[in-house]
């Protein structure tokens, strides 16, 4: 029996298809009553698009252990294993809290979590092929999964699953809208307290602070293997900071054990001040990047913004289905050459970022990604964040980073306040 109840042509044909959803409808509204707790039909999708894939690999079930892989299909993130076979409904087995998790997750089969006697007798012993994410799980959890479910042969499938929840449902990008749009009207504040003499650190906290008060919840994930970061950054010193965050701009950090974002320099007049934030709510990350200057710009620095904005509207408009996202990033390494600033592109030269746009979710480094060796085909419903930045020795940082979704009519900015850099006018 299928968990999702319909026919598979029927429901690939109908579902997750962004491009169906006009920008007058509902999802689009501009005050949106966002319902934030997943619902039954909602995660009989999600399980129904993995089970079709299992079935495409000759996978018999999967087991997801990683929080946000839990909740993504079951609506929770308390501590719970989730058990989807490629035919049938699948299982959440709680650790803790089994009480939160009955109120907050449409799956019907919700279990106390067994003991390790009896652990193998819960999974049929007809399921011999078990798909499991090996780029999240640690060697010991691996190791007593295939110790508690002998005879089972364990496949990774996390490609699988970063494929399947790259593309959004209409649910999600409602979810992405909201986080966008609280994250945008949070940027719309900074005129009111941005002042010369303030430390970066400041100017982070006054972010953070109202970023908090509207919701944001702090946890910014991401997938990625010893990648850590706090809810943003600001960057203000023309002295460039490297770094090991993977990404154009690091920040100086406020120690060597925390060497990412914000640090104690002061915000000085005439030069340009990076604001690079993700917006959390209700799990979904959105992500910005906006310039202010107090006071005027260095030509220099003016001139690499404006091929900033024009390599996101190239970008912008080649983010189509069909479209592979290598072409893409380097079409934007040519435009950056062209400019003469090829050498300071995503990066200090030498530790370049190597894509200009990833996608986001509920982690911050999902698929798809705009860098080269990335030649799946974009999807309609993907959304990915778009950051040509430029670090310039001695001047400063300089860019522009924007939320987009891939609609056939190219992307579909999200975080939909002006792109410009905000002049302040010194006091």
């Amino acid at each position: 029996m299928e968990y999702w109840q319909g026919s598979e042509a029927h429901y690939l044909e109908l579902n997750y298809r962004f491009a169906d959803v006009k920008k007058d409808s509902p999802y689009f509204a501009n005050e949106l009553k966002l319902q934030a707790m997943l619902t039954t039909t909602e995660s009989q999708e999600r399980v129904f698009r993995l089970q079709i894939m299992l079935r495409r690999k000759s996978v018999q079930a999967a087991l997801f252990i990683m929080p946000i892989d839990v909740y993504y299909f079951a609506g929770t993130r308390q501590n719970a294993i989730l058990w989807i076979p490629a035919e049938g409904e699948p299982m959440l087995l709680v650790r803790k809290s089994l009480t939160r998790a009955r109120e907050e997750s449409p799956i019907a089969d919700i279990r106390p979590f067994p003991s390790s006697k009896d652990f193998a007798l819960v999974f049929s012993e007809e399921v011999t092929t078990i798909g499991m994410t090996f780029d999240t799980i640690p060697v010991q959890q691996h190791s007593y999964y295939v110790k508690s479910l002998p005879g089972r042969t364990f496949v990774d499938i996390s490609m699988l699953l970063r494929e399947l929840r790259s593309v959004k449902s209409p649910f999600e990008i409602e979810q992405l809208r909201f986080s966008a749009a609280s994250l945008a009207s949070a940027f719309s504040e900074v005129p009111n307290f941005l002042r010369a003499g303030m430390r970066e650190l400041d100017v982070a906290a006054e972010m953070e602070y109202r970023l908090r008060k509207m919701g944001h919840e702090g946890y910014i994930r991401m997938r990625a293997f010893n990648q850590e970061l706090f809810g943003g950054m600001v960057v203000s010193s023309g002295e460039v900071s490297h770094g090991f965050f993977d990404g154009p701009v690091t920040g100086k950090g406020l120690s060597s054990a925390s060497p990412h974002g914000a640090s104690l320099d002061l915000i000085r007049p005439n030069e340009p001040i990076l604001m690079d934030f993700a917006g959390v709510f209700n799990g979904y990350i959105a992500d910005m990047t906006r310039i202010f200057v107090i006071g005027t710009l260095d030509a220099e620095l003016q001139r690499a913004f404006e091929v900033a904005i024009n390599i996101q509207e190239m970008v912008r408009r080649g983010m189509k289905p069909g479209v592979i996202g290598e072409e893409l990033f380097l079409a934007s390494v040519a435009m950056a050459d062209e400019a003469g600033l090829g050498s300071c592109f995503m990066g200090i030269a030498g530790e370049q970022a190597k894509f200009v746009g990833h996608g986001v979710g509920l982690e911050l480094d999902e698929l798809p990604v705009l860098a080269k060796g990335f030649t799946m085909p974009l999807q309609a419903g993907q959304v990915v964040a778009v950051e040509p930045k430029f670090v310039l020795a001695g001047k400063g940082v300089i860019g522009i980073e924007n939320t987009f979704a891939i609609t056939d009519d190219g992307g579909l900015k999200l975080t939909d306040i002006p792109d410009e850099i905000v002049f302040i006018d010194e006091k």
